[in-house]
This record gives structure tokens, C-alpha cells and sequence, in this order.
């Protein structure tokens, strides 16, 4: 019983060589490009806000929404900007003790959103005094965005192309084949202005003026990530 145990051991290992032999991947290399471009931002978006206190959560909440509404009215005359209402909410307001409410207190947003910045700073200025100014964001538009993401893989795949010949001439290959490639988009966000609190209670005391804008740049990059297998004579 012995040597046929032996026998049918010697077999299975015999069988399985091969199988071991084929899952090694022989002369492949693991790439990777990356190229990036900078956009100019082509897209504002603007928060504007109301605040107020009082005991009375009714009077309060009447208060805010005329305001808003007026400030609506106002942007929504600028056929070129886009307008919306923005968050609200409203909280109360404690004693020392944080045991009895004392008054209450309220925000609401519009916001502004659109391509054509002169437009918007224009409605800007209008609102500042009646509203404060809560944050300003610049952003690349899906279309923009988009086209320059289509335009940068085109790139990426040739970068990874060129790479993948330098490799397989380093290797002493006569051709290669790509076994797996994998792009990858990342766009950079502009981090948004925010006013500082000095800034907003001046704006509470006397019309300000709409600040200069200007869009800065967005930084898109895609990523080419793969594996070739070089073919060596």
C-alpha cells in the first residue's frame, strides 16, 4: 500500500507543475504617466446672508424672510446670473447658565452662480448693505471641465505609450502588449474666500462695495497606470 501512496503522490505534484508554470507572468513591467494642465476658472459662486435676533420667533422669522425676498427680487432682475435660496436655520439663545432661551436667532442665504463675474459683482454690490457677504467660490464648469479631462487622457495614454517603447528597449524587447491600463482623473478645487468677521460687521454699518474678483486656476491631472508585457526574442 505504501509505494502506491508514494506513486500517486509523485503524480499529483508531476501534473501540477505545469499549472505552477503558467500563473508566473514573465517580463511584465508596471507603468505609470501622469499629466496635468491648468484651467482657468470659468465659474463664481457667491453666498449672501441675512442675520438677526429677537425674542419673538414669529416677528423674527418674518424679518429674515422679507429680506431674503427682497434680496431675490433684486438679484433675480440680472438675467445672466443664476439665483437661489441658501440654507437657514435658526437657533436659540442662552443665559449664562444655558437654562432659560432669551431671544432667538436666524439666518438665511442666496446664492449667486454663473459665468459672467462683471454680472455678479455688479448684483453684489447692490445686496452688500441690505445682505453680508458669506463666501466666494470659483470653480471649472462640467463642460470645461469635461473637454479638458478627454483632451489630458489622449495625453496620458501617449506618455504611457512613450514609457512603455523606453522600457521595452531597455529590456532588449522587439514589441510589447498592454495586459492592463487604468486612468484616473483629479481636479483640484480652489479653496473658497471666506470674509473674516471684522469684515462682515463693517458691511452691517455702511454699504460696501463688491469686492474685485478673479478666477485664478484649476488644476486638472489624469493618470495613466498599467502593466506591460514585453515581448523578448
Amino acid at each position: 500500500m505504501r509505494p502506491l501512496l508514494m506513486l500517486s503522490l509523485l503524480a499529483g505534484l508531476t501534473c501540477a507543475g505545469p499549472v505552477l508554470a503558467d500563473s508566473l507572468n514573465y517580463n511584465q513591467v508596471s507603468l505609470r504617466a501622469e499629466v496635468q494642465q491648468s484651467v482657468n476658472n470659468d465659474t463664481l459662486t457667491v453666498t449672501l446672508f441675512t442675520e438677526d435676533q429677537d425674542n419673538d420667533p414669529a416677528k423674527l422669522a418674518n424679518r429674515i424672510t422679507t429680506r431674503l425676498n427682497q434680496g431675490l427680487e433684486t438679484a433675480r432682475k440680472n438675467s445672466k446670473i443664476r439665483v437661489s435660496s441658501g440654507n437657514r436655520y435658526s437657533q436659540p439663545v442662552y443665559d449664562e447658565k444655558r437654562k432659560n432661551i432669551l431671544a432667538w436667532r436666524e439666518r438665511g442665504e442666496i446664492r449667486l452662480e454663473g459665468t459672467d463675474f462683471a454680472a455678479i459683482s455688479s448684483t453684489m454690490g447692490e445686496l452688500l448693505g441690505e445682505l453680508n457677504l458669506g463666501g466666494m467660490q470659483f470653480s471649472l464648469s462640467p463642460a470645461s471641465r469635461s473637454a479638458t479631462e478627454d483632451e489630458l487622457i489622449k495625453r496620458a495614454i501617449e506618455a504611457f505609450r512613450q514609457r512603455a517603447d523606453i522600457a521595452t528597449q531597455g529590456l532588449g524587447g522587439n514589441g510589447y502588449r498592454i495586459v492592463q491600463l487604468n486612468l484616473n482623473t483629479q481636479f483640484m478645487t480652489p479653496r473658497p474666500y471666506m470674509q473674516s468677521g471684522r469684515m462682515l460687521a463693517m458691511a452691517a454699518d455702511a454699504e460696501m462695495t463688491a469686492p474685485a474678483v478673479e478666477g485664478g486656476e484649476a488644476d486638472v491631472t489624469v493618470s495613466a497606470d498599467g502593466t506591460i508585457e514585453v515581448q523578448i526574442p
